[in-house]
């Protein structure tokens, strides 16, 4: 469908916006070009302008300052009219790629993530040359100008996949058993687990960067919810959840992977689908309004949507439970897509501030993108670098031994960057860090 035709269905969406201004600071994009066709009003005039036939679709500019949006969605928070800039961006660029050719890279990257079993097998491919020890030596090696810039922090992305250590710390080695025995006398008997009188079961999610790099979350995640009184099933025939297709305008693919999904989580009798990347529950929370035009899937979608939880979320309902003393400081960055898309803010907070021990911080702009937005970094290398170097910067002026944020993208963005830049802090997802604060405690040695 044309950009008029699937915006007009929507116009008074559209025409929500007026014009406050509020927006402007938040957006990454224009902090830092401080041009109005990149702020979200004015890729809204934008979008207008190609709805009453003032601008055509084709021209360099609309294509330009829309693919130029991180999609962050920092704009929905502090806008007073409710603009829904998220679905409006997506449907302007599913208009726009018809006229243009998305890079190369986008169109391999959802190509790939189209296929489970390509996707399994290059997955396994980066795994095997992450385990080498490669794409950290070459983020040493190479300079930071032109392709190699790009190349570098491709790299620095893989690199950072691998599982965190802290700096300086005995919990590096947090399955030695004198370090355990030493937290869980520390930390005494945990609290019992409260308000849960019957388990409820949880669907999780496994993801596909989430499994093929991070399959350590995954499996910290399944613990952690164990833990605290949750019975976890992981359904058969799950696949990605589509947000990078979404994100990039290819909604057709979006909806398709959507409907799968929707019909393996419907075979389980899970009270709750638990996601742990933000960016995949942000998508399938969602999956109500990407599939609203299907008949055979609308209801179906809308009570698939409203069965999802982050899983900071399904913790702070019942919990979480207090595990052994961690004592390091640690910066919390919150991912777009969980606070600004899905509105979770103080539940994974209280998922760090359940580790006796941990001092937590928020870093000066906890609320703005650290630039990564799916693979921004390396197609916007220029300003992907500005607003990566940027959120860094404030890594550094925390003073903490680690970072924690419950993203894979933001995980590998920052770590990257802080390899790049010769900083010695480890990024973490939040369940890592209870997880192991968990095995200090001797939690799963007692039973959960």
């Amino acid at each position: 469908m044309s950009l008029t035709g699937s915006v007009r269905e929507h116009e008074a969406r559209l025409a929500n916006c007026v014009h406050c201004g509020f927006c402007l600071p938040v957006c990454p994009t224009y902090r830092r070009l401080g041009d109005e066709a990149d702020s979200p009003r004015g890729r809204l005039y934008f979008m207008r302008a190609v709805v009453e036939g003032r601008l055509d679709v084709g021209e360099d500019a609309f294509r330009t300052h829309i693919d130029r949006c991180l999609g962050c969605r920092a704009c929905e928070t502090v806008c007073p009219s409710g603009v829904e800039y998220g679905h409006l961006l997506e449907e302007a660029r599913e208009a726009a790629n018809e006229r243009h050719t998305m890079p190369l890279v986008t169109r391999l990257a959802l190509a790939v993530f189209l296929r489970p079993e390509l996707l399994r097998g290059a997955l396994l491919a980066l795994r095997l040359f992450r385990g080498t020890g490669l794409p950290g030596l070459a983020v040493r090696l190479l300079p930071s100008r032109g392709f190699l810039q790009q190349v570098r922090l491709g790299l620095g992305m893989l690199a950072s996949s691998a599982p965190p250590t802290i700096p300086g710390h005995s919990a590096r080695n947090a399955t030695d058993g004198e370090v355990a025995r030493g937290s869980r006398e520390a930390a005494g008997e945990a609290a019992p687990v409260t308000g849960m009188r019957d388990p409820e079961r949880v669907a999780l999610l496994r993801g596909c960067v989430q499994a093929g790099l991070f399959g350590r979350v995954n499996e910290a995640t399944c613990r952690v919810l164990e833990a605290n009184g949750y019975l976890v099933e992981w359904p058969r025939g799950q696949v990605c959840c589509g947000a990078l297709h979404a994100h990039a305008g290819s909604l057709h693919h979006a909806r398709a992977l959507a409907k799968r999904n929707v019909d393996a989580f419907d075979r389980t009798s899970a009270e709750w689908i638990g996601v742990n990347a933000a960016g995949c529950g942000a998508t399938m929370k969602e999956y109500g309004r990407l599939l609203e035009s299907d008949p055979a899937y609308r209801e179906r979608a809308q009570r698939f949507a409203a069965r999802v939880r982050d899983l900071s979320e399904l913790l702070a309902d019942h919990g979480p439970r207090a595990g052994g003393t961690l004592p390091i400081c640690v910066a919390y960055d919150a991912p777009c897509h969980l606070l600004h898309a899905q509105g979770v803010a103080e539940a994974p907070l209280e998922m760090l501030r359940a580790i006796p021990g941990l001092a937590l911080v928020l870093l000066e702009r906890a609320d703005e993108c650290c630039g990564g937005a799916g693979i921004y970094g390396v197609t916007h290398a220029k300003l992907g670098s500005w607003i990566g170097v940027d959120k860094l910067q404030e890594v550094e002026s925390s003073g903490a031994d680690a970072v924690a944020t419950p993203n894979p993208g933001c995980i590998m963005q920052i770590g990257a960057w802080a390899r790049i830049r010769r900083l010695d802090v480890s990024v973490w997802h939040p369940a890592e860090l209870l997880d192991l604060s968990y095995r200090l405690g001797g939690l799963y040695d007692r039973g959960a």
